[in-house]
């Protein structure tokens, strides 16, 4: 079965009890749109929001810098240098290929390449902002279509609740290496 593999420690969280509620069906791609640039009119797959706690002297842009120049703080970051840039290309954690598509001031966005377990076009924008001295983090996830695993609903399920956990953990690390930023 495509993409199984990819989905089996999701499932071990699912089972345990970790993430719960059914999903939302994802929304069908545009096969004119350009999902390099932003998610619409593309196979939308998820958006997650987290706090990363108190930081009043802290911008957004600094806690983005903050993980783009330590890339060891991303939890999956496998063969990735410390310092991203954009076209940078490398393997996440599992031997997962991405390429950095864009950083900009309070954002970074990666695309995943041929050979990672969800497939190509996958594109993840990680977005920084503050409020009231609060910061958050948004993730979303679009493909151009489709992949074997992200069209079937099991397999995009237990994907999404793995990447729900995964952005935790990379929301709880920034929560601390913020004051640092």
């Amino acid at each position: 079965m495509p993409g199984f593999a990819a989905a089996v420690p999701v499932a071990l969280a699912l089972c345990a009890g970790l993430v719960t509620g059914p999903s939302p069906a994802p929304a069908a791609a545009s096969p004119a749109a350009d999902c390099r640039a932003g998610p619409a009119g593309c196979y939308d797959l998820y958006t997650y929001g987290y706090t990363l706690g108190l930081h009043p002297f802290t911008g957004p842009d600094a806690v983005r810098r903050q993980l783009t120049d330590h890339f060891w703080l991303f939890p999956v970051s496998g063969g990735c240098a410390g310092r991203i840039r954009a076209g940078a290309r490398c393997e996440l954690l599992g031997g997962n290929p991405v390429e950095v598509e864009y950083i900009g001031d309070d954002f970074f966005q990666i695309n995943t390449l041929p050979g990672h377990q969800l497939g190509r076009g996958m594109h993840i924008r990680f977005a920084f902002s503050r409020t009231l001295g609060f910061h958050t983090m948004t993730v979303r996830a679009w493909q151009d279509r489709p992949t074997e695993c992200t069209g079937e609903a099991f397999c995009n399920g237990v994907n999404r609740a793995f990447a729900w956990v995964t952005w935790r953990v990379l929301a709880k690390t920034l929560y601390v290496t913020a004051y640092a930023a």
